[in-house]
C-alpha cells in the first residue's frame, strides 16, 4: 500500500456523487455540486433534471460573477474548455474555475534525468497551491491556445532555464488521468508525461520564482521518499510511480498492481 496509496488518493472522487452534469452547447464537460449549480442558475445558466446547461458566450460573464461571489480564486489564466483531452476547444475559462465545475484540465510533467538520477524541484513556499512540496524539474498546465508540445518548451524555459534545443529532446512516455476531490473542488486532470535525458553538466536555474531550489537525487532516494512520505506534490507521485515501473525499480506483483491502478482512472 505504500505506493498505491498515492494513486488511490488522486482518484478519491465519487462520480457523480452529489453533482449534476455540466453541459456546454450540448457537450458533457464536467460535474458541479448542487449549491454551485443553483448559484449559476441565479446568474442565467440553465438548470433542470438533466443538469447545468451553458452556452459558450455565457462562460466568461458567469465565471466572473461567481468569482465576485468568492466561490473560487481567480487565476487570471485562461484554459481551453474541452469535453475530451483530445477534442477541440469549446470555450475558454479561467483556470481557477476548472475545479468548481469539475472540468477537465491538461498538464505536462517532465522527468529530468541524468542516468539513474532525477532532478527534483522544491516549490516556492509562496505558491498558493502545495507550497514547499517537491516537484518535477518541469511541470505546468496547458493554457488556452497552447499545445502539449509548446507547453513543455515554454515551461522548460520558464521553470528551469532549459534551452529550447535541449527541451525539444523530451520524449513522450504516456498519459495519466485522475479525478480528485481537493479543497479547491474536483480536479479532473490528464497529465502528459515526458522523459528528458540531460547532460551531466547541466544545472537548472529557476527563472519565474515558482521554484526555490533544484537538487539531483538518485532514483532510489526518490523512490523511498515517495514510498515513505507525502513530500512530493500529490500528482507528481503518479508520474514518478510510472517512471519507477518503466525503470525496473518496482517490479513483479507490485508493478502489475500499480500499472492496473494507474490505468483505471476516469475515462
Amino acid at each position: 500500500m505504500e505506493l498505491i496509496r498515492h494513486i488511490l488518493a488522486c482518484n478519491n472522487a465519487q462520480l457523480p456523487g452529489d453533482r449534476w452534469p455540466v453541459w456546454l452547447d450540448g457537450e458533457h464537460v464536467g460535474w458541479v455540486r448542487h449549491a454551485i449549480a443553483e448559484q449559476a442558475a441565479e446568474l442565467g445558466a440553465g438548470l433542470d433534471e438533466s443538469g447545468l446547461t451553458l452556452r459558450r458566450e455565457q462562460v466568461a460573464p458567469l465565471t466572473s460573477a461567481l468569482a465576485a461571489r468568492r466561490l473560487f480564486r481567480w487565476r487570471d489564466e485562461a484554459f481551453d474548455l474541452r469535453a475530451d483531452p483530445d477534442g477541440p476547444a469549446l470555450a475558454q475559462i479561467d483556470r481557477g474555475a476548472l475545479p468548481l465545475f469539475g472540468l477537465g484540465a491538461i498538464g505536462v510533467h517532465l522527468n529530468g534525468l541524468v542516468g539513474d538520477r532525477l532532478w527534483v524541484a522544491r516549490r516556492s513556499r509562496g505558491k498558493p497551491l502545495d507550497p514547499g512540496k517537491l516537484d518535477h524539474l518541469v511541470a505546468g498546465g496547458v493554457a488556452a491556445g497552447d499545445t502539449v508540445t509548446s507547453t513543455v518548451l515554454k515551461e522548460a524555459a520558464e521553470e528551469a532555464c532549459l534551452p529550447p534545443a535541449l527541451a525539444a529532446n523530451a520524449r513522450a512516455v504516456g498519459r495519466i488521468r485522475y479525478a480528485m476531490e481537493r479543497a479547491e473542488g474536483l480536479r479532473r486532470d490528464t497529465l502528459f508525461c515526458f522523459d528528458l535525458e540531460l547532460p551531466a553538466g547541466f544545472e537548472p536555474r529557476a527563472a519565474d520564482g515558482e521554484v526555490e531550489a533544484f537538487e539531483l537525487w538518485p532514483l532510489e532516494r526518490v523512490l523511498e521518499t515517495v514510498r515513505r512520505s507525502d513530500d512530493f506534490k500529490f500528482n507528481v507521485n503518479l508520474v514518478l510511480i510510472d517512471l519507477f515501473i518503466r525503470r525496473g525499480l518496482v517490479s513483479g506483483a507490485e508493478a502489475a498492481s500499480l500499472t492496473a491502478a494507474l490505468a483505471s482512472g476516469p475515462r
